[in-house]
């Protein structure tokens, strides 16, 4: 029974000690980071006509977003209060001035700003309730008893010790101990009314939630088309294809038997007729196969099967991969596919001599560049190829920037949000 009388006690005196360090953090951020980045968020967004801004405000907007992640996430393992992202997607590749007018324009970057400015009184408040409390209760108890009996001191206005003697100490000692005990459930009913006060600020608000929603919604409808003209195309090349060679096949080895006994030299023909199209038959549908999900893909993961590719092109494809692990099979598909798509415009349409590929990944998003020294000129608006591209990158909330100036070169960005899991046994760098 004591045993476990001791096992309570230090629980709480762990989370006393731990609410207090979080309470402290609170006043250090509110103070060091929060007043200080508001302070150059509104001097950055005054410097603008000056152009001195244009430069700094993505610098500190970036900054603000940082804290306010990290308030994000404590607000989650602190209180269990979860705040989710609302940022927009920032699409790579944009120049200093469409950049700016993204964030500026973004609903939650004004809210970010609000939160800075609020948040400091806000964390001041916070931090001494969760703390202070536990703090001057142990004061009552350890420290101003003993005080007390050597000196004038006391312990708040209704405790003077030099008046009252041991009762006095003993009425100290009392107190301290209940306040400690009260200041274990307030301070963290005070650090989960920071991470409601941090939700109502930084959550998405509704008509945030509105246009993500309808997001999902058209991208879900481009992706069900998607799979519906895939899904047609895979019916087309099986009619047109292979299973009209197996159909021809069938009946050349039927010939073959009725004329084997009257004209066996026909019949062999026929049988060599049959062979060749069965091996017809049997490439094309392996090439159907890889059209679906190509199996070296499943066997060694995006990198590998990036570089087999790159090997099948008639031009030199530099490929450099850094992949610490492979994403979910349907992510690694639609990588594989954009990239592909991508490098099949670039033999068709570009004249390059050469072209390169970096894929990687960083901050939860896989990064996909692919580039060429062709004619450039490509636009995504005219064709048919890249809007597929998109479509499929949309599914998992991805973008797609192209930049091909007239004369070249064409360099087209991509990005998809995933995680990667198994650490990876292929090499990371190379050339293809």
């Amino acid at each position: 029974m004591s045993g476990r009388l001791v096992d309570r006690l230090g629980e709480r005196a762990r989370r006393a000690f731990v609410n207090l360090v979080r309470g402290v953090i609170q006043i250090v951020l509110a103070f060091t980071v929060n007043l200080p980045l508001f302070i150059l968020a509104v001097l950055s967004i005054a410097f603008i006509p000056l152009g001195f801004g244009v430069v700094m405000v993505p610098v500190v907007l970036q900054a603000v977003r940082g804290v306010a992640n990290q308030q994000r996430t404590w607000a989650a393992e602190w209180s269990g209060v979860q705040i989710p992202v609302p940022y927009r997607l920032e699409p790579p590749g944009l120049g200093p001035f469409r950049r700016l007018r993204l964030l500026l324009t973004d609903p939650a970057t004004w809210r970010d700003l609000l939160w800075t400015l609020l948040g400091i009184p806000a964390g001041l408040v916070v931090g001494v309730l969760a703390g202070g409390l536990t703090v001057y209760g142990l004061e009552g108890v350890f420290v101003a008893p003993i005080v007390g009996t050597v000196t004038d001191y006391g312990w708040g206005p209704f405790w003077p010790l030099e008046d009252y003697g041991l009762v006095g100490i003993i009425g100290t000692i009392v107190l301290g101990a209940a306040l400690t005990v009260m200041s274990l459930p307030l301070s963290g009913a005070f650090l989960k009314a920071h991470a409601l006060f941090s939700q109502s600020l930084l959550a998405p608000t509704k008509g945030a939630l509105t246009e993500r929603v309808r997001q999902l919604a058209e991208s879900r409808s481009e992706t069900v088309d998607a799979s519906a003209a895939e899904l047609r195309r895979i019916e087309r090349d099986l009619h047109d294809g292979a299973q009209a060679r197996l159909v021809a096949l069938s009946m050349n080895i039927g010939l073959a038997e009725e004329m084997m006994k009257h004209d066996p030299e026909t019949a062999q023909k026929l049988l060599a007729e049959a062979r060749a199209s069965s091996g017809t038959a049997l490439t094309e549908l392996r090439d159907l196969v890889r059209g679906i999900h190509p199996p070296v893909l499943a066997e060694r993961g995006l990198d590998g099967a990036v570089r087999a590719l790159a090997l099948t092109l008639p031009l030199p494809v530099d490929v450099r991969i850094d992949l610490p692990g492979r994403a979910d099979a349907p992510v690694e598909s639609a990588a594989y596919f954009a990239v592909a798509e991508i490098l099949a415009n670039v033999v068709k349409h570009s004249g390059a001599q050469r072209a390169w590929v970096q894929i990687e990944h960083s901050g939860g998003r896989l990064l996909m560049i692919v580039g060429d020294d062709g004619t450039g000129g490509a636009d995504p608006a005219r064709g048919s190829g890249m809007r597929g591209i998109e479509r499929r990158l949309a599914a998992f909330d991805g973008t797609m920037a192209v930049t091909s100036p007239p004369g070249g070169p064409t360099v087209v960005t991509m990005e998809l949000p995933c995680a990667l899991s198994s650490p990876k046994t292929l090499p990371s760098s190379g050339t293809g």
